[in-house]
């Protein structure tokens, strides 16, 4: 090799220089795939496996307080089977909610809510959804009250540690009713009895009070913020020990 062919120091230096550029091209290509992926991953996660939304309301006091955030569990009912004492999310029957009035956001603050909402981190739709814990699965006889002012499922006293009751009430309920779940609906109330216009507030509607199961979004399983609240949430399987042996 002749003199004239020797790389000169400014030839490392370039190819050098194209080397680093090179280097940090492919970093920042990967941290964008990582980035495009994770957002992909994360809104299929809660497209169809789970979802936040948080409490607008104080009718699930106190097991949820008013801007508790939680997660909820997708693959219940279309995967899982809804059981009784479940937490569930669902769209508004018809008429249980008043007309949404829109929010005026900047531009901004929308962007970045939408941004969260397509990951499932926000829930701008909070309130248009309802939560309410099941009390009445398909075939199921619903009556309150009895002597002690029990609700009874199939004809099963229920012992209910989690309601909210206001000071000298005795009966679970303010209002009495006694129905059949028709299939493929669900019978539900809220743990606050006193404050929430559940199932019982909706028997004179054209609906009768009973959610379709296909408006169910999901099953809350977790409160999530803040943190000093994190819990799980229970069905109180022992609540209703007994209800599906006495309905067969």
């Amino acid at each position: 090799m002749t003199e004239d062919t020797l790389p000169t120091r400014t030839d490392r230096a370039a190819a050098d220089k194209r080397r680093k550029q090179r280097s940090v091209k492919l970093f920042i290509r990967d941290i964008l795939i990582i980035f495009v992926v994770a957002v992909l991953v994360s809104f299929l996660i809660k497209t169809f496996v789970v979802r936040s939304f948080y409490i607008p309301s104080a009718s699930m006091e106190n097991t949820l307080q008013i801007n508790d955030r939680i997660i909820v569990n997708e693959l219940e009912p279309n995967l899982v089977p809804i059981e009784h004492g479940d937490v569930v999310v669902f769209r508004d029957p018809g008429g249980w909610l008043p007309p949404s009035v829109p929010t005026n956001q900047n531009p901004i603050a929308a962007a970045w809510d939408a941004a969260l909402s397509f990951v499932g981190l926000s829930a701008p739709d909070s309130n248009d959804h309802l939560i309410k814990r099941v009390i009445g699965l398909p075939g199921d006889h619903v009556t309150c009250c009895n002597a002690l002012g029990q609700m009874s499922v199939n004809g099963v006293p229920l012992k209910e540690p989690y309601v909210l009751l206001p000071p000298g009430s005795q009966a679970v309920s303010g209002i009495t009713f006694d129905v059949t779940v028709p299939k493929g609906s669900l019978w539900v109330m809220g743990d606050n009895r006193y404050n929430s216009a559940d199932s019982r507030y909706h028997v004179n509607d054209p609906g009768k009070g009973f959610v379709p199961i296909s408006n169910v979004v999901g099953r809350a399983f977790v409160i999530s913020w803040p943190i000093n609240r994190w819990s799980w949430l229970d069905n109180y399987p022992d609540v209703f020990r007994g209800v599906e042996d006495d309905q067969k």
